[in-house]
């Protein structure tokens, strides 16, 4: 039996999403906190483990709904954002359409769903091309438009004058996904959610030290979330990540404090770059620095070498790597492991 003859095309021309483990003393690749909650993780014991969890994540949502100053009914839950994208075309379908470069799952999930895609490249300051966006809203219709802000990998907020545009001149859905929006100065979009219907909000508990238990929500009016929930898979969530997440959001100082430092050592470290020869950092408003050196390649096995693994952006955006914040001697080494390179 041939397999791939009984693959849908969309499938068969995708590749599988790399995620592969590389071995390294100082990981910085992929966007994590250095930091977690080891006391959060009491609250495993008062999981039940041979019962379902709660479907609707009922205490997760209700402690969600008071820290962002919206409704329970506002949020559904989602094993990480991902899923919730996946959510978001699976109901609405397409077309999709995005701006590139950017997180690379919007892409990916509408083709696998056999989505129309509709990409449109940012200007030269990585900000959106109003132009360009609003004539490709008008041309494709668009069901869907997602946009990161602050973006990976470009590390920068889009104008909010821009993404207003977009949701005014947007027929369908238009999805703001604030993932790294803890560690921007900007406010995000999530105030102006009772003035736009079709405004979505994505944010994620990853970046700020609980990757493990990939934990994503929407944030929307009460009627997208209804219909969005009818795809939702049940028991998305697990007990597991639901108690520790709901134990670790209770430790908001500690969180401040987190997120305090890493945004400090993202503007270190970005000061420090500048200062090196041969190295262009970028502004970043998340908690990573996208940065352009001569020979991408050469600079990141050379990290790696040293036991420093970053991400190797050189087949997305020309010449260009991406550090994540880590720990202050972590960020220090990789400051003294990347000029030592230059300097060779």
């Amino acid at each position: 039996m041939n397999i791939k003859r009984l693959v849908r095309k969309d499938v068969a021309s995708l590749k599988a999403y790399n995620a592969t483990e590389i071995p390294c003393r100082i990981k910085l690749d992929a966007n994590e906190s250095p930091y977690g909650f080891a006391a959060a993780l009491k609250a495993v014991s008062t999981v039940r483990t041979n019962r379902y969890p709660d479907p609707e994540a009922k205490g997760l949502k209700d402690l969600l709904a008071k820290d962002l100053g919206v409704r329970p009914d506002n949020i559904l839950q989602g094993n990480g954002s991902d899923e919730l994208i996946y959510c978001l075309i699976a109901t609405f379908g397409g077309p999709v359409l995005f701006p590139v470069p950017t997180f690379s799952m919007y892409g990916v999930i509408a083709q696998a769903l056999g989505e129309k895609r509709s990409a449109v490249r940012l200007n030269a300051d990585f900000d959106l091309d109003s132009e360009k966006m609003l004539a490709a809203i008008k041309k494709d219709k668009p069901k869907l438009v997602f946009l990161s802000s602050p973006n990976n990998p470009t590390g920068n907020c889009y104008s909010a004058e821009k993404i207003l545009a977009v949701i005014e001149a947007s027929k369908g859905i238009v999805v703001v996904d604030e993932a790294y929006q803890p560690f921007s100065s900007e406010k995000g979009f999530l105030p102006l959610l009772k003035d736009y219907k079709n405004l979505v909000i994505l944010r994620t508990l990853s970046k700020t030290g609980l990757a493990a238990l990939r934990l994503g929500f929407m944030i929307a009016d009460p009627e997208i979330v209804e219909e969005v929930n009818k795809v939702r898979l049940p028991f998305n969530v697990n007990a597991l990540s639901q108690v520790v997440a709901a134990a670790a959001l209770k430790e908001k100082r500690q969180l401040a404090g987190f997120i305090k430092v890493i945004i400090a050592e993202r503007d270190r470290l970005l000061s420090a770059m500048d200062k090196i020869t041969g190295v262009r950092p970028f502004p970043s408003e998340a908690n990573f620095i996208l940065f352009k050196v001569k020979d991408p390649d050469r600079v990141y096995r050379l990290l790696l070498k040293k036991g420093m693994l970053v991400r190797n952006l050189n087949g997305v955006l020309k010449g260009c790597l991406r550090v994540t914040a880590g720990t202050p001697p972590e960020n220090t080494a990789f400051l003294a492991a990347l000029s030592e390179i230059q300097k060779g």
